[in-house]
């Protein structure tokens, strides 16, 4: 059970943090499908399912590395920036560390996935 219940605190935090507009968020579920989908359409399915393998792995540790880090997103760490605003934790907008993160895992994971099929 302490496993879920830390899915669901990170997921409640995702949900309602301000790192980046709420436009963002949608917006990337949208390239993110897009980009699978043109993947599909051009190298198969089986070289898509490596990708996306690849993709949510390298996230996965990505995002592990930024909760433990962050003491659960509570301390400051690289471009994440905690600050006390009227008495409560505030975060700011992540920046170029897990943006260039997340493109090398894009990018690794192209690799991987033209590699391996």
């Amino acid at each position: 059970m302490r496993v879920i219940d830390e899915i669901r605190y990170d997921m409640n935090y995702l949900k309602s943090h301000t790192l980046q507009p709420k436009r963002f968020k949608i917006l990337k579920v949208a390239i993110l499908g897009g980009f699978v989908l043109g993947y599909y359409f051009l190298f198969g399915g089986l070289a898509t399912l490596t990708f996306c393998s690849a993709f949510v792995l390298l996230s996965l540790a990505v995002h592990l590395t930024y909760r433990i880090r962050t003491n659960r997103w509570t301390t400051s760490w690289l471009d994440f920036v905690v600050v006390e605003e009227d008495g409560a934790l505030k975060t700011r907008r992540i920046g170029k560390f897990y943006y260039s993160a997340i493109l090398s895992n894009v990018l690794l994971s192209l690799a991987i996935s033209l590699l391996l099929t």
